[in-house]
């Protein structure tokens, strides 16, 4: 009977190493799937004990070029592992680019800059001299650091990849006198190596910053008589209470959520009322009332009341626990489908190491020719067919795209996630802090009953100043700006989950929701069809009265951010054909939004995996999909989509982490601007591609011919470099067009 087994990979840290392991995995008879996940260093391997065993599985690890040890022994990276490696690496990169450079200087000194530049003193017949050889050495020792052992390990299963095509072009250019083009090639893609390993590193530290979100501790309560029920636990001095692990905790037990305190487990609200921000996970922009018979999620935060919960999930089954998965899974698809440099690499390489063999033996073993003369012709295809300028083009056309977002506010992870903008034909927006501001502000005040507008304002700042409810807040904020500093209200008295009342004035005043006003039995028709009108424009409507009458009414809302329709606009004029709004709000909310900004389509109430879902759905309509948002509970569906973006100054950690692209600035604008940019920069890789290929054929065919030169080819190749780099620096002229 089959079974399954969980291996830790340390060293398993991009696509390259997962092809090689799966490849050493699957070719064992006994093995039937594997399953190896990036961001954890884990593979899953489903086996047969009879047919195979964990030697055998080690074995396979071992010739893959990694280790292996089961998941169990050791399931946390050791602290601070991942930063140190990254330190390592960022160490040797500048020492290999410091040392290449050193190397330039010393050539430029003894040979005379001009000539260097061109390529010309490099070769057998004008030997570089002693200082440049060991700088270059030893740049090329720092910059091939990581990438020689994988490179050894290609060779060994004779599957070439980018990394034995960089050793053997390294080796090539330095065997035959180049060795600055070494030391400089060996630095680059050190530097391409950092990048990425910086960017996996991210996306682990996203997954970290989400586990701290839930508490790992529980309040758990017992009635008299239980306390037997759980022996080993150290009881405070209130003996119906424990605080126990929250992994401890069964379901359908009862725990206490104090006030102010993070939920800890999902659960139904047994007694107590109060209002939890959800936003972590749900992402709506206010506290949601709760009462018995309510749902709580873990990690949302409680208000100002106590609440008894009964969990109805475990720790590992919890809503947050399952964003955690959603994350690790979809960032692991996506980095596999997106690394497309190894099968690149996987024809280049062979093709080009093949044409230099063939092109030194065969004449001399065939026809008799000197062996001198076509080593020589061998070692030109060799630098010809060094791919400087394709390894050039790319990286500096990605850095020039990069550095001219920056000036616009906008952080790219990495050239992977340029390409995608540009190929957008769907994007799923959310609602709180992306389309609008994320904060509640006072939308309109309606004044009843002969009150105005200032001392409908007084009444209710005098009466909020002393509670930290969002609604509260927005309303004191509004009530200053206008200038309205209330006298202090007395003998206040908050009414859990409804709002409060207060003497102003020697008066009695109340303020509350449309609940409390329905329970007051003060509402008349004209009252009850403005706050429908009001509630129905997407806002929360605040009460206020006294003994006699209703005062009046204030609408506070989530403001729609400057600029946001226009956004929606150029976005649907620079292709995307479908532009769908998620949102965890509710959906008179969601609609009144929808409307201002012209979306095609509003999916409200929406939770994690319902938001996952629809841009699963939206990937197999229209398979480019973006995801804009800026919270946790945004953070799967962007892992999930295409692309993942999210609103930089307002976005959680998280949501920051886990996304390809931040907006720095919260400008939604600068979205449709990165389409164009996008757009510009894969004209220009092209362009760079396409005219370094052409010169390398067009040489080719002349070393073929005994018409190229050592001179030439480095003279085109060192000139074709220098080619793509001006071409690619032309993405950092400005330009705000889109």
């Amino acid at each position: 009977m089959a079974e399954t087994v969980e291996l830790r990979i340390p060293e398993m840290d991009c696509a390259e190493e997962v092809a090689a392991l799966e490849a050493e995995l699957d070719r064992l008879d006994g093995v039937e799937g594997v399953v190896c996940e990036v961001l954890k260093r884990r593979a899953v391997v489903r086996y047969e004990p009879d047919e195979i065993s964990l030697d055998d599985l080690f074995a396979a690890v071992a010739r893959a070029g990694l280790r292996a040890e089961l998941w169990g022994t050791n399931r946390r990276e050791p602290e601070g592992a991942g930063e140190r490696e990254i330190n390592l690496r960022l160490i040797l990169t500048i020492a290999s680019g410091a040392f290449a450079f050193a190397g330039f200087l010393v050539h430029a000194v003894a040979a005379g800059g001009v000539q260097f530049a061109f390529g010309a003193g490099l070769g057998r017949e004008h030997a570089p001299p002693l200082g440049t050889k060991m700088f270059a050495a030893a740049a090329i020792v720092t910059g091939c650091w990581f990438v020689a052992p994988r490179a050894w390990q290609a060779a060994r299963r004779l599957r070439p990849d980018m990394n034995l095509l960089m050793v053997v072009a390294i080796t090539g250019a330095a065997f035959i006198g180049e060795w600055f083009e070494a030391a400089t090639v060996s630095f680059l893609f050190a530097l391409s190596l950092l990048l990425e390993s910086w960017s996996v590193e991210h996306a682990r530290d996203a997954i970290a910053a989400l586990m701290k979100l839930a508490p790992t501790e529980a309040v758990l309560l017992h009635q008299d008589g239980e306390q037997d029920a759980l022996p080993g636990l150290d009881c405070p001095p209130r003996p119906h209470e424990h605080i126990v692990p929250a992994e401890q905790v069964p379901v359908g037990s009862r725990i206490l959520v104090k006030p102010g305190a993070t939920v800890p487990l999902d659960g139904k609200v047994v007694s107590g009322a109060s209002a939890v921000n959800q936003a972590p996970i749900t992402g709506e922009s206010m506290p949601v009332p709760k009462e018995p018979g309510s749902q709580v999620f873990a990690g949302t935060i409680n208000g100002d009341g106590a609440l008894e919960v009964e969990t109805t999930r475990a720790a590992g089954e919890t809503t947050l626990s399952r964003i955690i998965r959603l994350v690790a899974q979809a960032q692991a698809r996506r980095s596999r489908s997106e690394q497309w440099v190894n099968r690149f690499a996987r024809y280049y390489t062979p093709i080009v190491m093949a044409c230099a063999v063939v092109i030194w033996a065969a004449p001399p073993l065939l026809f008799g020719a000197p062996w001198a003369v076509w080593l020589y012709r061998a070692l030109v295809l060799l630098v010809i067919a060094c791919p400087c300028a394709l390894v050039i083009s790319t990286p500096v056309s990605v850095v020039s795209a990069l550095a001219a977002a920056a000036n616009q506010g906008v952080l790219i992870k990495g050239g992977l996630y340029l390409e995608m903008p540009s190929r957008l034909r769907a994007i799923a927006l959310d609602k709180t802090g992306t389309l609008t501001r994320g904060e509640p502000e006072v939308l309109e005040v309606v004044p009843l009953n002969g009150h105005t507008e200032d001392e409908l304002l007084a009444r209710a700042a005098a009466m909020e100043a002393r509670s930290e409810h969002p609604l509260a807040r927005a309303i004191i904020a509004h009530a200053t700006a206008r200038d309205i500093f209330p006298e202090a209200a007395a003998d206040y008295e908050a009414i859990k989950g409804k709002g409060a009342t207060a003497a102003i004035g020697g008066r009695t005043f109340w303020i509350g929701s449309h609940r409390l006003l329905e329970e007051r039995e003060q509402e008349t028709p004209e009252v009850h069809d403005r706050l429908e009108e009001m509630a129905a424009a997407g806002a929360s409507v605040v009460v206020v009265g006294n003994d006699r009458h209703v005062c009046g009414l204030i609408a506070v809302g989530d403001q729609v951010r400057p600029g946001a329709a226009r956004a929606v606009r150029q976005l649907r004029e620079a292709g995307v054909r479908h532009i769908v709004m998620l949102t965890g709000d509710n959906r008179a909310t969601a609609e009144a939004i929808a409307r201002q900004v012209e979306v095609d389509e509003v999916r409200a109430e929406l939770l994690p995996e319902d938001k996952v879902a629809a841009v699963e759905d939206l990937v197999h309509r229209y398979r480019h999909v973006a995801m804009v948002g800026d919270g946790v509970n945004d953070a799967p569906a962007m892992a999930r989509a295409s692309l993942g973006v999210a609103m930089g100054a307002m976005g959680t950690d998280v949501a920051l982490e886990t996304a390809d692209i931040a907006l720095m600035s919260d400008d939604l604008s600068r979205f449709p601007w990165l389409v164009g940019l996008s757009r510009r920069t894969l004209s220009i890789i092209r362009q760079n591609i396409t005219a370094a290929l052409a010169v390398k054929a067009v040489f080719v065919a002349l070393a073929l011919v005994g018409r190229a030169t050592l001179w030439a080819a480095i003279a085109a190749d060192t000139g074709m470099s220098l080619l793509v780099v001006f071409n690619a620096l032309r993405l950092l002229a400005p330009r705000t067009d889109g």
